[in-house]
């Protein structure tokens, strides 16, 4: 059976720990890999990171940049040499591969967001690999991914695949850092949002030297994986060959089992896709309405309105412990909704002097997280 897979490979199985120049024996065996499953049939996405620390590498520098202009030179630097590299080695397997750079604003906007989908699609039928990465050269710091865990989920997502792969320098998550805690314990498989959500609060968010994402980063990517129905896989980067075992039944790593019901994809764009401009806290009987009852938000539930947004925009939701809750369209402004929280939905043409919508965020627009 034909399965879409996303494999989301990060700095630290990419290269050498001491040095940060380039395993080229991981990538080699990543590439057989990738092509193997590619000669099964299944249609296969790269997600790779590197090109900071390639850039580094090429350039003697020591330690990652932290400044963004010096990051997105060396990045610039790093990402040629890295498909290079890819592209002779899957040259030589006779796959064809494909560059593809994305930055956050691809996928806010939703014709550009359903142009990327559709871009996927065609590579996909064509027998192509697409190599994924962030385009660090250009994007902005406000509209960055942050780190390729993220990025590899929101692919995923977008493209609804059956797998996603996270591949790191551990075998599996553990209760806590092996390499510092001996008796750590491994978790073998997460089966609902509640645990997942109590290892996210365990976790801390430290990553490798050469590397941006730590454990947090990759949690927090099952949870966009899952919500759309994606099973997710955290599995050591040094053995690629095992996501061939466990596509046909290992118990390999850690393993995040996908929501019964995902979400649409509408909602899911707007859950992930979007970057929030605010934040609106509510009060318990707007909780309960919206998580129970499925109800719209009216704006007699609202609390307190934080950041600066227009109508349509999306926001976050939050209880008054300060957990996000949902998120949503907006149907007024920041300023329009510090004026109307509080207040009944009858009152708002008086307040605001014109007649407007008795919801604040409609159940349509409105994703629980």
């Amino acid at each position: 059976m034909t399965q879409t897979i996303v494999i989301k490979i990060g700095t630290s199985s990419l290269t050498q720990p001491e040095t940060g120049q380039l395993a080229l024996s991981s990538i080699a065996t990543l590439a057989e890999t990738l092509s193997d499953l590619r000669r099964q049939g299944h249609r296969v996405i790269l997600v790779s990171s590197g090109a900071v620390g390639v850039g580094c590498a090429r350039l003697g520098l020591t330690e990652r940049p932290k400044a963004i202009a010096l990051k997105q030179a060396v990045a610039a630097v790093g990402q040629g040499r890295l498909m290079r590299i890819y592209d002779d080695l899957f040259t030589i397997l006779q796959q064809p591969i494909a560059q593809v750079l994305l930055t956050r604003a691809d996928l806010v906007q939703r014709s550009r967001y359903l142009n990327v989908n559709n871009t996927f699609q065609e590579l996909l039928n064509l027998g192509v690999i697409p190599v994924v990465n962030e385009n660090d050269t250009v994007a902005v710091e406000e509209l960055k991914f942050g780190d390729n865990d993220t990025l590899s989920a929101l692919v995923a997502s977008l493209v609804e695949a059956d797998w996603l792969f996270l591949l790191t320098d551990v075998d599996r998550l553990y209760s806590a850092d092996p390499r510092s805690v001996p008796d750590a314990k491994p978790i073998s498989v997460v089966s609902s949002m509640q645990e997942l959500t109590e290892l996210q609060i365990q976790t801390d968010g430290q990553g490798s030297q050469w590397g941006t994402g730590g454990m947090m980063t990759k949690i927090s990517a099952a949870r966009i994986a899952i919500a759309a129905g994606i099973r997710t896989v955290i599995t050591q980067g040094l053995f690629p060959h095992n996501i061939a075992k466990i596509i046909q039944g290992e118990l390999i790593g850690t393993h995040f089992l996908p929501q019964p019901e995902p979400t649409s994809a509408r909602k899911r764009w707007i859950a992930y896709g979007l970057i929030p401009g605010g934040k609106l806290y509510l009060d318990p009987g707007a909780i309960a309405a919206i998580t129970k009852g499925g109800k719209s938000l009216l704006a007699a539930g609202i609390k307190a309105v934080e950041g600066k947004f227009d109508n349509q925009e999306a926001v976050q939701l939050y209880d008054t412990n300060d957990h996000e809750i949902a998120r949503g369209l907006v149907n007024y402004s920041s300023n329009e909704l510090q004026k109307i929280c509080g207040r009944h939905s009858r009152e708002i043409p008086s307040i605001l002097g014109y007649e407007g919508v008795d919801t604040v965020i409609h159940r349509d627009n409105l994703v629980l997280i």
